[in-house]
């Protein structure tokens, strides 16, 4: 039986048995893993506030054969506070939904890990633009799980662009003047522009940007078809939030 010691935020909980719960984890060294906690649901339990959703700290692991066994925790940060928010409950759900289908069992990827972590605590500060830091987090997601957008080059013929005005969902990136690719999409060039800079600049350093509503919509129209044919299957966490906010959308012109 092997040991291990890992950062790692809880990104679902399951009941299991009479006593037990099931969470998964996004951890730092093992990537996405299942783990059972034993005795978690009784009353005098040690694990009961610490196998919330969102609780980040610092987990020992037992290897059994077929589930890990937490057998410590110590706790970083529950993010519980996310709980007094519905628009942070709901992101929060959707950042942890997108782990889930992006990464495989253990497949660790230490870079995501850390990007995931400064996005929950931006989300905790609630001084920014939920949206703006969601679209960023799905950027970086695609990135660092192999779907890189190319930003750099055409994405057909390989010349070099410095902005673009129609993006390629079937080649990730934007195309130049003189390529046709009838999937693509048309792009204002702010668009394209500012995914470019979700890309490169460093999550901490997105208070700086300030998006049009028109914007908004082109990137999340972009970044939504991505992540869904990049997937294993489309995340679901922000149906009720974006329904809610068109109702409400209808609600104010009428």
């Amino acid at each position: 039986m092997s040991i291990f010691k890992t950062r790692a935020v809880v990104l679902k909980v399951q009941d299991f048995k009479e006593n037990d719960k099931i969470i998964w984890l996004f951890s730092e060294k093992l990537g996405k893993i299942s783990c059972i906690v034993r005795g978690a649901k009784t009353k005098r339990s040690k694990f009961a506030s610490f196998t919330q959703q969102f609780c980040y700290g610092e987990y020992v692991l037992f290897k059994g054969k077929s589930f890990y066994t937490v057998n410590e925790i110590e706790l970083i940060d529950s993010f519980q506070s996310f709980l007094n928010n519905f628009d942070s409950i709901t992101y929060g759900s959707y950042f942890c939904e997108l782990i889930i289908i992006a990464l495989q069992e253990q497949e660790s990827n230490r870079i995501l890990f850390e990007e995931f972590i400064k996005t929950f605590y931006l989300l905790k500060s609630d001084a920014l633009d939920v949206e703006t830091i969601a679209r960023t987090f799905e950027v970086k997601l695609l990135k660092y799980t192999g779907f890189e957008i190319n930003f750099n080059r055409c994405a057909i013929c390989n010349t070099k662009i410095e902005s673009s005005n129609s993006f390629s969902t079937q080649f990730y990136g934007g195309i130049c003047n003189n390529c046709k690719d009838i999937s693509a999409i048309p792009l204002s060039k702010a668009a394209f522009n500012y995914l470019r800079f979700f890309n490169n600049m460093p999550m901490e350093n997105i208070h700086r940007i300030k998006l049009s509503y028109e914007v908004k919509e082109e990137i999340n129209s972009i970044l939504n078809l991505l992540i869904c044919q990049s997937f294993s299957r489309r995340p679901k966490s922000l149906d009720i939030f974006n329904y809610l906010n068109k109702e409400h959308s209808c609600y104010e012109v009428k």
